[in-house]
């Protein structure tokens, strides 16, 4: 099946494996999150028994360097694009008040980000993440 839209997450590469995993899912909870359009219905199994619903399409997850982070948020936010930021600065937090309070503290060109997630029309979202590999 083919999409019109895309989510495309980008986590940096040098981070520990932990923290990729910890980074990719707080981005694809801020796509489901304020995206809710992106969310598919309930699954149920064949006992009856219910379970959360899923993204309706693939995320796609890419590695890059710190310098590409910087260059998707920056190409996303000035084409008005859904985009959410993972800081170095959250892996000390504890909770979303604490997130929220890292992120407004710094100046968007000083973030030093550890992960980007971008949703919007696929050829919106394919020119911003151009370059990029998948995540090995």
């Amino acid at each position: 099946m083919r999409f019109d839209t895309k989510i495309g997450i980008v986590v940096r590469a040098d981070l520990a494996v932990w923290q990729k995993l910890n980074v990719t899912a707080f981005m694809a909870s801020a796509v489901a999150g304020d995206a809710t359009e992106t969310l598919g219905e309930r699954y149920e199994d064949g006992s009856g028994n219910g379970y959360l619903a899923m993204f309706r399409q693939p995320v796609l997850v890419y590695a890059g360097e710190a310098a590409d982070l910087s260059r998707v948020r920056e190409k996303a936010t000035s084409r008005g694009m859904d985009v959410a930021v993972y800081i170095d600065e959250m892996f000390k937090t504890g909770h979303d008040a604490d997130n929220r309070a890292a992120v407004r503290a710094v100046e968007a060109d000083d973030m030093t980000l550890a992960g980007v997630a971008v949703y919007g029309p696929k050829n919106a979202v394919d020119k911003v993440l151009k370059g990029l590999a998948l995540h090995p």
